[in-house]
């Protein structure tokens, strides 16, 4: 079964990107590389600070469209429910996406 994601990336100065991916390794590789031009790349948005998956890729559209709606604020309040640190969550995607 396929699998969909929501993602945040921020940046060291806090800096929110919102986006959705089918491949969220290769999505988080692509930003911290710099692979994609635009807003996170002219941005430094490079680290993972939260995701959601979904088997119904209308279901992350939906969330996608939300959060990108919300306030900085209540992102920040949405993130830090599973990351209270704002740590990088790329160094362990593999064995959470994966599994």
């Amino acid at each position: 079964m396929k699998a969909y994601y929501l993602y945040v990336m921020a940046s060291e100065s806090g800096t929110l990107y919102v986006g959705m991916t089918n491949d969220l390794i290769r999505r988080a590789y692509e930003h911290k590389n710099h692979l994609i031009l635009g807003f996170t790349d002219r941005y430094g948005c490079c680290n993972l600070v939260y995701f959601e998956t979904s088997n119904d890729v209308k279901v992350i559209l939906e969330r996608e469209k939300q959060i990108k709606r919300w306030n900085r604020d209540k992102k920040i309040t949405l993130i830090k429910t599973q990351n209270p640190f704002l740590k990088d969550l790329s160094t362990t995607l593999e064995m959470t996406t994966e599994g």
